[in-house]
């Protein structure tokens, strides 16, 4: 049986450099205040919870860091690939989203509702913090 899985693709302009977007990635004051609370560390083999109101507490771990440029972690049954790319006035954010099963109903839900939550919501409030607007 081969299993169809999707990818949520997002990507946020950020009118500041990489390491300010870096910073609100990987320090959990920063994180917080525009995600959810969690003891993430940029640490490859770091284990971590996020505290998401609707999900509980989700189990974490980083799998690989190059700093101000790449952070990949495992979050509950996925992978987000938070890659940053330096750009003229700023950071080009992009964020995948990997691993939906889509013969999963859990998954099939969380696909249409976070894709259209990581655009609409969490991407512009983490733009808003580092570019000093929130």
């Amino acid at each position: 049986m081969t299993t169809t899985t999707e990818t949520v693709t997002v990507i946020q302009r950020i009118a500041r450099p990489p390491e300010k977007v870096w910073a609100a990635l990987v320090t959990p004051e920063l994180l917080a205040k525009w995600w959810g609370a969690g003891d993430i560390r940029p640490e490859v083999g770091h284990c971590f919870t996020m505290d998401m109101p609707q999900w509980g507490q989700v189990p974490c771990e980083v799998l690989e860091v190059v700093p101000e440029r790449r952070l990949v972690f495992t979050f509950h049954d996925w992978r987000l690939v938070w890659t940053l790319e330096p750009v003229e006035d700023g950071t080009l954010l992009r964020l995948d989203h990997e691993g939906f099963d889509m013969e999963n109903p859990q998954h099939r839900f969380a696909h249409e509702n976070m894709g259209r939550g990581w655009k609409s919501a969490v991407l512009p409030r983490l733009a808003a913090l580092v570019e000093g607007g929130a």
